[in-house]
Order: C-alpha cells, then sequence, then structure tokens
C-alpha cells in the first residue's frame, strides 16, 4: 500500500525545454512530468511532433500516439527559422534547468541552440541529445528510426523463429531504452550540478543503449565466441524457458534453477524427468532441449492455461498467460499499480494513458493531464517564463513568430 501523495513531487521546480519528437524524447520528458517537472513542448508554428500525425487510431481527430506519450506537458508554438523565434527559445534557455532534443546532430547547432551556444546563456542548463549513433564516431550523421537501431544493435538477428526468420521486436525497445536512459543521464548530470553548480552535456544513443540493455546477449556472445541465433520464445541458456502450448491458448513457463525444475517435475507429475540423467542439470537440458522441450508440450498440452498456471504458481514457479495488450490493460494487477489512469483531454475526451512505473513512498509521480494541443500554453508560458505582455504576444502571434491553440 503507498501512502498518499503529497504535494511534493521528485522533480518539482526544474523546468525542461523539450525539442523532442517521435518516441525516445517524449518519452523520456513524460517520465519528468509524472515526477513533478514542468516539461515546456517547442513545436514549430506550421509543423509539430510527427507524432502527431502517426494514426489511425485517433481520438477526437489526436493522434493516440501522440496522447500516449506526451501527458502532463505544456506545448508552446515557435517559429526556429525566424531570428525572432530562435531569439525568444535562447531567453527560454535562460531560465530553463534542461534542455532536451533528439534531432540529427549539428541541427540545434545551425539553430543557435546547440550545447555550446546554450551553456553560454546558461552555464548551470543540463542539456540532453539523443541521437541514433550519438555524438561521435563514422556513423554520427546517420539516420535512425527504432526499426533500424533494432537492426544495426543486433537485436532483430536474436529476434525471431528458430528456422532463421528473423522480426522486429514487437514494441519499439531501442527508442524506449534510449528515453529511459537520457532520463537516467539527466538525473545524473543534475546530481553532480548540486555539487558543483555546473550543468554539463548529456550525449545519449540508441545504439549505446540497446548494447547496454542487450547485456546478457552480449555476455553470451563475447564468452562463446558464435552470435545467438533466433529461437523464438525460447533461451539459449535456460530449459525449460519458453512460452509452450496448452489446451486453450499459450502459456511463459520459466523453471530457471534446479530447485524450479524439481518443483517442476512434482507440479506435472512427472518426477521421472527430475530422475532423468538426461536432464540432470540445467547444463544437461540445454544440450538435451531437442528432446525435453517437446515432452514440455505434450504435458502442457493436457491442461488450459489456467489450471497449469493455478498448479505453477501453487509451486512457486514463474508463469504467466501469453496475454494482449487489451487484457493487460484490464489486469486487476495493473489496475492496482495504476498503470493506465484516465485523463480528461479538451478534444479527444476522457483518454487512457499508461501511469508512472516508479513508486515513490513519500513523493510519488502521477499522471498530471492530457497531452497538450500544438501552441496550447503559448500565451501562458510566455508571460510566466519571459514576462511577456499581451500586447508583444499579440504582434508576435500576428507575425506568425509564434502560435497559439485554435490559430
Amino acid at each position: 500500500m503507498f501512502l498518499p501523495q503529497t504535494a511534493h513531487r521528485p522533480l518539482d521546480g526544474l523546468k525542461v525545454l523539450d525539442f523532442t519528437h517521435a518516441l525516445a524524447g517524449p518519452y523520456c520528458t513524460m517520465l519528468m512530468a509524472a515526477y513533478g517537472a514542468e516539461v515546456y513542448k517547442i513545436e514549430g508554428v506550421d509543423s509539430g511532433d510527427m507524432g502527431r500525425t502517426w494514426g489511425p487510431p485517433f481520438q477526437g481527430g489526436e493522434a493516440s500516439f501522440f496522447l500516449g506519450l506526451n501527458s502532463g506537458k505544456k506545448a508552446i508554438s515557435i517559429d526556429l527559422k525566424d531570428p525572432r523565434g530562435r531569439e525568444i527559445c535562447q531567453r527560454l534557455v535562460q531560465s530553463a534547468d534542461i534542455l532536451i532534443e533528439n534531432f540529427r546532430p549539428g541541427a540545434m547547432d545551425r539553430l543557435d541552440l546547440g550545447y555550446q551556444q546554450a551553456q553560454a546563456l546558461n552555464p548551470s542548463l543540463v542539456y540532453c541529445s539523443i541521437s541514433g549513433y550519438g555524438q561521435t564516431g563514422p556513423s554520427r550523421d546517420a539516420a535512425a528510426m527504432d526499426l533500424i537501431m533494432q537492426a544495426a544493435c543486433g537485436l532483430i538477428s536474436t529476434t525471431g523463429t528458430p528456422s532463421g526468420e528473423v522480426a522486429r521486436c514487437g514494441h519499439s525497445v531501442a527508442d524506449i531504452s534510449a528515453g529511459m536512459l537520457a532520463l537516467v543521464g539527466i538525473l545524473l548530470a543534475l546530481r553532480v550540478r548540486e555539487q558543483t553548480g555546473k550543468g554539463q552535456y548529456v550525449d545519449i544513443s540508441m545504439l549505446d543503449s540497446m548494447i547496454s540493455a542487450m547485456a546478457s546477449s552480449f555476455a553470451f556472445c563475447l564468452g562463446s565466441g558464435t552470435d545467438p541465433k533466433p529461437m523464438g520464445t525460447a533461451f539459449a541458456t535456460i530449459v525449460p524457458y519458453a512460452c509452450f502450448p496448452a489446451r486453450d491458448g499459450q502459456i511463459a513457463l520459466a523453471a530457471a534453477s534446479e530447485r524450479l525444475w524439481k518443483a517442476f517435475g512434482e507440479a506435472t507429475g512427472r518426477p521421472d524427468l527430475v530422475e532423468d540423467a538426461r536432464f540432470a542439470t540445467n547444463s544437461l537440458r540445454v544440450r538435451n532441449r531437442g528432446i525435453l522441450e517437446p515432452l514440455v508440450c505434450e504435458i502442457l498440452s493436457s491442461g488450459t492455461v489456467e489450471e497449469w498456471c493455478e498448479r505453477f504458481r501453487e509451486f512457486g514457479i514463474p508463469c504467466a498467460p501469453v496475454r494482449t495488450l487489451s487484457q493487460v490493460a484490464a489486469d486487476p494487477q495493473a489496475q492496482a499499480r495504476e498503470m493506465f489512469p484516465v485523463v480528461e483531454h479538451s478534444r479527444a475526451g476522457a483518454v487512457r494513458v499508461t501511469g508512472a512505473p516508479v513508486k515513490l513512498s513519500d513523493t510519488p509521480g502521477s499522471v498530471q493531464g492530457a497531452a497538450p494541443l500544438p501552441g496550447e500554453h503559448t500565451r501562458a508560458a510566455l508571460r510566466a517564463l519571459l514576462n511577456m505582455d499581451d500586447e508583444m504576444i499579440n504582434a508576435l502571434a500576428a507575425a506568425r513568430v509564434i502560435k497559439e491553440s485554435g490559430q
């Protein structure tokens, strides 16, 4: 049971300028907003985050993708091609704690908003760049998207069927990994700033992020001198550890220790398997997976997924039904953990989004509102952050240097 939410959240008071688009950056800043940061999403006056166009599905004319990745943020529309727009952003930099962007390397420099320019304006600024390959190295300038990075990092070569057909991971793991590590990097830099008063540059590469996230896979490769091959849902170094067919669906099973293997024999009424010399240790089970896995399939086909899950849980064996996303969204466990809160959007109405994943007892995070409309907070932000009056804002809006919601 979590303590009641207080008025304080871990990132309260931090101002973030969010120049990100698509997924990796918006995911990072969505988490920052959930834990208290004021996130100002900067978009152009004629074009915004490409995620606004990624659909269907749409809700109230708004892309569900965008609604799900930008909750709790404030939106400002500024023409960065106009010198007056760049000047506004430079003034915003002076009042910010964090700037995060995920353009191609060099793009922010061309807008006079690169790290060196920003640091000169605000030496305490933590500046984070997310890119496909990072800011150094021979691949620095290559274009990247999640699919490309899943291929480049080796993940796709290990994901697929035992016959050799490869597959993209079903969710954008390269983007999300980079977004998570961007948040880690920003928090590390903020910790140093507490001690020194100085900000610094945080260079996040999707490739680096995936290499780190795939540490166990690279441990196998570097230790064995061989490349992992696609194995479906199986795992190279543990047996049984895969999804198996039951009478009415698939069940994931992980007997990942000798204790759990013995428990599997007891739970299934097959102590003979545990006593079989071919399966006496995990390394022998791995060596003889071609014999053992068909036996496990035969055993599990005699019952339903629910029956086997109940049985295995009695014996403490990790297992789960292979569920769809809609089944997960309806799961009482996910509801108890507040992982699918509902927020109200002015156009889309009630929108279910993903919740704050890190549970803190004293300063918990929570989704603070729906994703913003383009330019929804332009006027309020320029008033609050730059002390602009309505006359100045009206003049900038008339000149299309900025845009407000509905323009």
